[in-house]
C-alpha cells in the first residue's frame, strides 16, 4: 500500500505538454509565484522594445528632416529590434516560462527562420552603418555624393533578402524534416552539429564582427587626425564624429550583449539541456533590442524632440512632417 501510494505521488508530479500525445515533451512545474514575476517581467520588456523603437520609426519615417541615409539605417535596425520586441521575446518568455511549445510545428519553423533572420539582420544593419561612419569622418566633405538614400535603400533590401536566403539555407533541415531531430512533441529548438554551429558562428558573427571593429578603430583614428584640419574647412565635422560616437556605443553594447552568448554555447557544446548560463545570456541577448532606443534618447537632441511629439500627438497637426527637429546637434 506504501509502495503504491509512492508511484500515485510521482505520477502527479510529473506532467506532459500535451497529455494526449505519446510522444510528448516533459512540462517543468514552478512555484505560482514564479510565473507571475516571470510574465509580468516578460510583458514589460515586450511593450518597453516595442515602444522604444516605434518611437525610432515613427520619428524617423514621418520627420522630413530625418529623411538620412544613416537615420534610414537606424530605421532598419529599429525594425529589426521591433521584430524582437513583438514577436521573439513573448514568444520565447512563454517556451521559457511553460517549458514548452503550444504553437505546433508549421510555427516553430517559421518563428526559428524569424529569429535567425532578425539576429543576421541586426549585424549587417551594424556593418553598413560602420561603413557610412567611416566615409562621413574620412571624406564629409565628399559624403553626400558618396552615400545617397537610393544606395542606402539598395544595401537595406540587399541586407534583408540575403540574411533571409542564409536563414532558409541553414535551417532548411530543421523546418521540413523536424522528426530527423529527435525532438518530442511540444518542443521547438535548432539541433546543430557543433561543426556546423561553429562554421555559422564564423561567418555571421567573428567574420562580420572583426570587419566591423576594424572600421571602427579607423574611423577614431581617422576623426582624431583630422579633426583640426577639417574643423578649419568645415562645420560638419563636429556632428559626424559625435555620430560616429554614438553609434559605436550602439555597436559595442551590441557585441557586450552577444559575445557572453556565444562564449557559453561554445562551452556546453551539444548538451541536451540548456543550463541557466544559457538562458541568462539568451535574455541579456534580447535586452539588446531595447537598448539602442535609449542610447539615441541619451545622446540624440534630435530623437528627445522627436518622441516629445509623438507622445504629446503634435504629430497630427498640419504640416507637423516639417517640424524642426535640429536645435545645436544635427545628423
Amino acid at each position: 500500500m506504501f509502495d503504491m501510494r509512492i508511484v500515485e505521488d510521482n505520477s502527479q508530479e510529473i506532467q506532459y505538454c500535451f497529455p494526449d500525445n505519446n510522444l510528448s515533451c516533459f512540462k517543468d512545474i514552478k512555484p505560482e509565484v514564479e510565473y507571475i514575476v516571470l510574465y509580468v517581467f516578460i510583458s514589460l520588456l515586450s511593450v518597453f522594445t516595442v515602444f522604444l523603437n516605434l518611437l525610432v520609426i515613427i520619428s524617423i519615417s514621418h520627420f522630413k528632416q530625418l529623411h538620412t541615409p544613416t537615420n534610414l539605417l537606424i530605421l532598419s535596425l529599429a525594425v529589426a529590434d521591433l521584430i524582437v520586441g513583438l514577436i521573439v521575446i513573448p514568444l520565447m518568455g512563454i517556451r521559457f516560462i511553460e517549458s514548452c511549445w503550444y504553437f505546433g510545428e508549421t510555427f516553430c519553423s517559421l518563428f526559428l527562420f524569424i529569429i535567425f533572420m532578425v539576429v543576421t539582420a541586426s549585424l549587417g544593419n551594424l556593418f553598413f552603418i560602420s561603413v557610412d561612419r567611416y566615409i562621413a569622418v574620412s571624406d564629409p566633405l565628399r559624403y553626400t555624393v558618396r552615400v545617397t538614400t537610393d544606395k542606402v535603400v539598395f544595401c537595406i533590401f540587399t541586407n534583408w533578402m540575403c540574411c533571409g536566403i542564409y536563414s532558409f539555407i541553414i535551417l532548411y533541415n530543421t523546418m521540413f524534416y523536424p522528426e530527423t531531430h529527435n525532438r518530442c512533441y511540444g518542443e521547438c529548438t535548432v539541433s546543430f552539429k557543433f561543426e556546423h554551429f561553429v562554421t555559422d558562428l564564423i561567418v555571421t558573427f567573428v567574420a562580420p564582427s572583426s570587419v566591423i571593429m576594424s572600421i571602427y578603430v579607423k574611423i577614431f583614428c581617422v576623426a582624431k587626425h583630422q579633426a583640426k584640419v577639417v574643423n578649419s574647412v568645415t562645420g560638419i565635422c563636429r556632428s559626424q564624429r559625435k555620430a560616429g560616437k554614438t553609434l559605436g556605443i550602439v555597436v559595442a553594447v551590441f557585441f557586450m550583449c552577444w559575445i557572453p552568448y556565444y562564449i557559453v554555447t561554445l562551452l556546453e557544446g551539444n548538451k541536451s539541456t540548456e543550463s541557466v548560463e544559457l538562458h541568462v545570456t539568451c535574455w541579456i541577448l534580447y535586452m539588446n533590442s531595447c537598448m539602442n532606443p535609449l542610447i539615441y534618447a541619451l545622446f540624440y537632441k534630435w530623437f528627445r524632440i522627436s518622441a516629445k511629439h509623438i507622445v504629446t500627438l503634435n504629430i497630427f497637426k498640419p504640416s507637423s512632417e516639417y517640424f524642426s527637429i535640429f536645435t545645436e546637434d544635427k545628423l
